[in-house]
């Protein structure tokens, strides 16, 4: 069973048709929009400040997204896609973004709509993305602008996928 507590008087809520794996954890001062879900360990914490996520968005399997104490929330727009073992802290990510599979974005990024952040990724303290490009590199920097096209096979198809791969747990769930 998933781990999902209060923390000082403040419990997690979510939107509807949520999926959390079971070994999950989200504790605190954490909102969820619709149609998220969170994948297996997978970690938000929303002890030290508030995490908001907008609808569609995927926190894939060991993932964290954490915030500052009492200076940084984390705020997440619709469509994002949160790839494995990626770290988001204490930044502002706005829609249809797809951050790579272990990629971190630190402490007061923002990271505008229709990016990309590679696999890999570190995008350093205070950094911004401009919208609808790809960074990429340690520290990251911008590769290239992404065209619509990229927009709807990468960013649009991952976030849909991880719609469709919820379904499948609940249809599990729901035939026992």
């Amino acid at each position: 069973m998933a781990t999902i507590l209060p923390v000082l008087g403040k419990h997690p809520q979510f939107g509807t048709n949520c999926f959390i794996a079971p070994n999950a954890t989200i504790v605190g001062d954490v909102v969820a929009g619709d149609e998220c879900s969170f994948w297996f360990n997978a970690v938000v914490r929303g002890d030290v400040h508030f995490i908001k996520l907008g609808n569609k968005v995927n926190v894939q399997d060991g993932a964290v997204i954490h915030c500052t104490f009492q200076r940084h929330p984390t705020v997440v727009g619709n469509n994002v896609s949160i790839g494995h073992n990626a770290i988001v802290h204490g930044c502002t990510i706005h829609d249809n973004v797809l951050i790579g599979m272990g990629a971190i974005v630190m402490d007061r990024c923002e990271i505008h709509s229709n990016s990309i952040i590679a696999a890999g990724s570190v995008v350093l303290e205070g950094t911004t993305v401009e919208e609808g490009t790809i960074y990429a590199g340690v520290p990251a920097k911008k590769v290239k602008n992404i065209s619509k096209e990229l927009i709807n096979e990468e960013i649009n198809r991952i976030a849909n996928n991880y719609i469709k791969y919820s379904s499948w747990f609940s249809e599990v769930n729901a035939a026992k």
